[in-house]
């Protein structure tokens, strides 16, 4: 079983290093029009340039699989301010995605949680289309595969209605967001067999979440269930995509640590051993690449272990 490591958002290594530069609507308002161009250029020109920094980086630590942060463009989605943030910098998403697929690194984003594809709100429906849309736009610049995780999201009015409302809600999106969405089964309402029928039913690929699947469960984690997840990847290029956390603690049991439970970590991948199937597991931790290598250094440790590269291993 090969496993790859990835990590979230900006590293750590760097300080004070980030490509999430913004601006406050607020503040936005009060300048005139040409100060809120300039301010909206420089700010994403600042953070495409980290950005590309970032990408470099992990390719020369071999880190092949990453979620990188939409809040590359500030207000991009706030309704009361429109502006174009592909084509006067479409070079250099170009460039970004020449990169992506040089250094042959693994890509995938995740929506605010606000973005509840069921909610009984219109204007969140709304919101959240438009959200979808704007990661859609991200990738198409960059021209790589579109992915992105989604939590099912409300349960109101009931957990059975809710699903069917996402299914309706889902839908009515565009083919191409459609097969851009990635089901993630969630810690408080929508377990891991929720999001496995639903993510069957709608012909997309799973990611399950073993620490969301800790806090919220009533099946056990059993083979069967791993090689039903897996097979919502069988039409996918990449292999399937887990998520794996530590908890804080037990009074915090659903907040992520700041790095992984090393033992933690080994009885997960005894569980996925048991499928033997080729995983990406993306560490969601609030130490992000400093937990990866901390992780993969304890790894080493462990003779059934074998490396390929700094951040992939045989197991």
């Amino acid at each position: 079983m090969k496993v790859r490591l990835g990590y979230i958002a900006t590293p750590l290594t760097f300080d004070n290093l980030t490509y999430a530069h913004t601006i406050t609507y607020t503040h936005y308002q009060k300048l005139t029009t040409n100060e809120q161009k300039e301010v909206l250029d420089k700010i994403i020109r600042t953070n495409l340039a980290i950005f590309q920094h970032v990408l470099y980086y992990n390719y020369r630590n071999e880190i092949f699989f990453y979620r990188f942060s939409h809040n590359l463009v500030p207000l991009a989605t706030h309704p009361c301010v429109q502006f174009d943030y592909i084509n006067p910098y479409l070079s250099i998403w170009q460039q970004l995605g020449q990169m992506i697929k040089d250094y042959q690194i693994r890509m995938d984003s995740h929506p605010d949680q606000f973005c509840v594809l069921n909610s009984l709100n219109p204007k969140v429906i709304s919101a959240t289309r438009e959200h979808l849309l704007f990661h859609y736009r991200l990738f198409q610049a960059m021209k790589i595969p579109a992915k992105v995780v989604l939590h099912v999201g409300s349960s109101k009015p009931d957990k059975k209605q809710a699903k069917l409302n996402f299914i309706k809600q889902f839908q009515k999106l565009p083919i191409d967001l459609q097969k851009m969405i990635m089901l993630e089964n969630d810690d408080k309402v929508f377990m891991m067999e929720d999001v496995l029928e639903l993510a069957q039913e709608l012909h997309v690929p799973m990611v399950f979440d073993y620490h969301h699947y800790l806090c919220n469960h009533e099946k056990l984690l059993t083979k069967d269930i791993l090689i039903a997840i897996f097979n919502t990847w069988d039409k996918e290029i990449y292999p399937p995509k887990v998520h794996f956390s530590s908890p804080k603690s037990k009074k915090e049991p659903r907040a992520h640590s700041e790095y992984i439970n090393e033992k933690s970590f080994l009885q997960f991948l005894r569980i996925l051993k048991e499928v033997d199937h080729d995983v990406d597991i993306m560490l969601e931790c609030k130490g992000r690449d400093l937990a990866l290598f901390k992780l993969a250094r304890q790894l080493k440790c462990h003779e059934q272990i074998r490396f390929l590269n700094e951040t992939t291993f045989i197991f």
